[in-house]
């Protein structure tokens, strides 16, 4: 990978950092060197003083492939790109990733399982800021004879709350290059363009300059985020699952950039399987001969479930330095393991880790490794061994020939531990689908084999045709929920001040008798099995589902709240009134009053929207229409709270509807007729 040539750094014309608007994308770029003696070094931290020194450890370690997982070959440079995502110290080990929102019957509320906390540091002084942290990592490996050991590795590192990938990717792509030709000013420099940036807008293409160059890229959508550092973005409830969202050239969940075909090409008919995993939160170990693959195929993974928010501990690059390694690794065979999707190099994982329920491996291993590959690519970028003319027709009955049948069985008898001594691309699972491969989709899939350049653009095709069906395969699947997240707006000549209705209540046994009776719906029940309403069940009762629901239920009565709120703007409080009965002029009063109070706390405590002053004006016009209606005597004994005395500030003489009665309402005035 090289850094574009039209890209150039001119000191004097170089921004000035600003740390604030930095941090809205990165928390810090780090330089780590490999010590012969002391092992990984941070040599660069910029700005400094961004990390704990259990954080600068971590980082250092996660740094770095694993030494069964280098290339073996003698280039003079060989550079990769992966990410990894680590635990912040002082967070708990379940991500409970919302507190409240919305209730839901607590004794059918879906319960995650028991899992110990773990922590490196005693204290907890990280409540405010985000759980995880994720680092994007240039790694360079350079032979060179005169050195020792025949040469060294450095990384270049972008640390971020945020699992923008489409972001720092090609953000590396310049960067790691620059570092390696400039040292440090590159990172100064790098910075201060970032510091430039405008705030991330989630869902959106935006340009990022850099230099004299600009990097066009989607964030993921605000509903696959999490909400767990306090970055609160706006979220529509249109574009949320269980609707299928207008546009669907815009990105839908994480890491909408991995190269799901590519990495996966091996494995096609199991995506399903994949997907059904993930879905219900089973655990997963997915190994692969490079930290780049197995990245790469955890991406792919956790962006199979979009729109669906993602709950599932995921850890693009897992080493055993990790501190919760410790942990799975105490954990005997019938214990539980926690919610998580671990991409592993090291095959001592395969030991230590092997009552793990599901493992999946993907990838190849470089040329001239100690693992021999299953397939190797020629120059051409062909799969040697396929012939030409390969489509995925024939992939679909392949799996139905003897030879591969007893390659099945073979492989199932020796376990996922006969990766020990030959890269295979497999699944180990006792998993039973219920959603059938649709090979439909999978002879629509082009295989190039023409060329690395042709094989690339076919693989964005590829992806693109996969990632349309996962995301209508989900939408469909969470459709069923849909009416729990209806919104209601006010009926014709009803009031809008009143408070909206509830949404409808959520019970879990109500939800699949009546799921059972009616069905799923035709596109998922004709893509599944007949045991369907069990994968409903382990959905509700895994980790995805609660958080996931309550953030679309919270989305829900925010947009429910907007549209009582609109109605309210619109309203003809004359006319409103002149229908009402007594008691219900009464009750608007209070009810106006108390969206007043609403209004001025919200713009006191900074969260106001733009319109509301011109909201509080209306209202306080609506306030004053219904004072003027009510009865002298109660007026009076309203003007006693100074409060509302203020609201109502140059109330004018009390006009009376046409044949209304006084109204007495608790407190006898002296004025009040008896």
């Amino acid at each position: 990978m090289s850094r574009s040539p039209s890209f150039s750094v001119k000191s004097e014309l170089s921004p000035k950092l600003d740390p604030e608007s930095l941090q809205q994308w990165v928390v810090a770029f780090c330089i780590i060197r490999f010590d012969l003696e002391q092992g990984q070094l941070i040599e660069e931290c910029y700005p400094p003083g961004c990390l704990t020194q259990d954080e600068e450890l971590e980082v250092a370690f996660s740094s770095f492939p694993d030494s069964v997982s280098q290339h073996q070959n003698r280039s003079s440079i060989h550079d990769c790109i992966f990410f990894f995502r680590f635990r912040r110290r002082g967070s708990s080990q379940i991500d409970a990733s919302s507190t409240v929102v919305t209730e839901i019957d607590k004794k059918l509320a879906p319960k995650s399982p028991a899992v110990k906390v773990l922590r490196r540091s005693k204290s907890n002084n990280d409540s405010n800021d985000s759980r995880y942290m994720y680092g994007y990592v240039f790694n360079r490996q350079r032979h060179d004879e005169r050195l020792k050991r025949g040469g060294e590795q450095k990384s270049v590192v972008i640390l971020s709350h945020s699992p923008y990938s489409s972001v720092f990717r090609p953000l590396l792509q310049i960067m790691g290059p620059l570092y390696f030709d400039i040292g440090r000013k590159a990172l100064e420099h790098i910075a201060a363009y970032v510091s430039m940036w405008p705030s991330p807008v989630p869902g959106k293409l935006m340009e990022l300059p850099i230099g004299n160059a600009a990097l066009k890229v989607n964030l993921p959508p605000a509903h696959s985020l999490p909400s767990e550092n306090g970055m609160l973005f706006e979220e529509s409830a249109s574009s949320m699952a269980p609707f299928l969202p207008n546009n669907q050239s815009v990105p839908q969940g994480l890491f909408h950039d991995s190269d799901l075909f590519g990495i996966f090409r091996g494995l096609l008919l199991q995506l399903w399987v994949l997907w059904e995993l993930l879905l219900i939160g089973e655990p997963m170990l997915i190994i692969a001969p490079t930290p780049p693959q197995c990245s790469e195929a955890v991406a792919g993974l956790v962006s199979l479930v979009a729109p669906l928010l993602c709950s599932v501990d995921f850890r693009p690059y897992f080493t055993i330095h990790d501190p919760e390694f410790a942990h799975l690794n105490s954990l005997q065979e019938g214990d539980t393991f926690p919610p998580m999707i671990l991409g592993v190099t090291n095959l001592f994982f395969l030991k230590s880790l092997r009552n793990m329920p599901h493992v999946i491996s993907v990838g190849s291993p470089a040329p001239n490794t100690n693992r021999l590959p299953l397939a190797t690519r020629s120059s051409t970028g062909r799969i040697s061994g396929i012939p030409e003319g390969f489509g995925f027709q024939q992939l679909s009955l392949k799996k139905f020939s003897p030879s591969n049948l007893l390659n099945a069985v073979k492989l199932r008898r020796d376990g996922p531990l006969c990766l020990m001594t030959e890269h295979k691309e497999a699944i180990w699972s006792t998993y039973s689908a219920t959603t059938k491969p649709d090979t439909s989709i999978l002879n629509r899939l082009i295989d190039a084999g023409m060329s690395p350049r042709v094989e690339e653009s076919m693989s964005v095709v590829n992806n693109e045709i996969l990632r349309r069906h996962f995301l209508e395969l989900t939408t469909n699947f969470l459709a069923p929920f849909g009416p729990y997240f209806r919104t209601r707006t006010p009926s014709e000549g009803s009031s809008p001040f009143v408070d909206p209705p509830p949404l409808i209540p959520f019970n879990a046994d109500e939800f699949l008798g009546s799921l059972s009776a009616r069905g799923p719906g035709k596109f998922v029940s004709k893509r599944m099995r007949s045991n369907w309403l069990d994968l409903y069940r382990r959905f509700l009762e895994g980790p995805n589902f609660t958080p996931w629901f309550q953030r679309r239920r919270a989305v829900a009565e925010q947009e429910q709240h907007r549209l009582w709120r609109q109605a309210r703007m619109k309203t003809d409080i004359q006319q409103l009134i002149s229908k009402m009965s007594e008691l219900e002029i009464v009750d608007s009063f209070n009810a106006i009053e108390r969206h007043i109070l609403e209004e001025i706390q919200l713009d006191q405590s900074g969260r106001a929207s733009t319109d509301s002053g011109a909201t509080c004006q209306k209202l306080k016009g609506d306030l004053q229409a219904v004072f003027n209606v009510l009865p002298k005597d109660m007026q009076q004994l309203l003007l006693f709270n100074p409060q509302r005395a203020a609201l109502l500030k140059g109330a004018p003489e009390h006009t009376k509807l046409p044949g209304r009665p006084l109204i007495q309402v608790g407190v006898v005035s002296s004025t009040s007729p008896r």
